[in-house]
């Protein structure tokens, strides 16, 4: 498996010649947003581009998904999808709007409409600091269940737009092998991702691509080189 790596060229090529979706000055405005947010930003391996090896990707395979699914697609759930990791850059977002009085979130909001700021919402990561430490609970662990929470009481272009970045990234960390994340991406398919992929609204589509992805990481994890390098870790 490779790096699936698509230029700003080729999305905007697929949107027009193979999707037949209009761009207009909605989608204009979400592509300037993502890419003043996501500039220069990498992935796992510090070269490859966010922009291109995941938001680009990831929104083709969401609208592919509507394809094949025979579902009607609209621009809000495109939107949303090049624009699902924004909010992910708390700091970046700071720096560029500290201008704005009214906030970022008032503005993107008014720029974009409710139901593309839900979906960002949703999939956002909360930080760690919302969920204090007890003697029984981890945040982590906290953090993760009301993630999960949330995404099983999410619109149908929610769960979509989830489970193709969720596949994206396992698929991308399965080509950075001694990576720390190969561990939790698997642990989270086995408590979440396989089941939610098969939950009303069924999506086997994603559920056999998640499937495929979490057994090569499997693979990964239990080679010598991986094994080796975490126990260099604990030492």
């Amino acid at each position: 498996m490779t790096i699936q790596c698509v230029s700003k060229n080729e999305f905007l090529s697929f949107l027009e010649n193979e999707a037949r979706f209009r761009i207009d000055s909605y989608m204009e405005s979400a592509i300037e947003q993502v890419e003043e947010v996501h500039a220069g930003v990498k992935r796992e391996d510090e070269t490859s581009s966010f922009l291109e090896t995941h938001i680009w990707p990831v929104t083709i395979d969401v609208i592919k998904y509507y394809t094949t699914a025979n579902k009607p697609l609209t621009s809000v759930t495109v939107v949303s999808a090049i624009l699902h990791d924004v909010l992910e850059e708390n700091e970046r977002i700071l720096d560029l709007y500290t201008s704005q009085s009214y906030g970022f979130d008032a503005y993107f909001i008014h720029r974009f409409g409710d139901a593309v700021y839900k979906a960002v919402t949703t999939l956002k990561v909360k930080p760690l600091e919302n969920y204090p430490r007890t003697d029984d609970k981890e945040p982590e662990s906290e953090r993760f269940r009301a993630y999960c929470n949330n995404l099983l009481k999410s619109e149908y272009y929610v769960k979509v737009i989830k489970l193709a970045d969720r596949l994206n990234n396992m698929r991308f960390i399965a080509e950075v092998p001694r990576h720390e994340k190969i561990n939790r991406y698997i642990r989270e398919a086995e408590d979440f991702y396989l089941a939610y992929s098969i939950l009303n609204p069924r999506m086997d589509y994603f559920y056999t691509k998640i499937r495929q992805a979490y057994e090569q990481l499997t693979k990964i994890r239990m080679s010598g080189n991986f094994l080796q390098a975490q126990m260099m870790q604990k030492t």
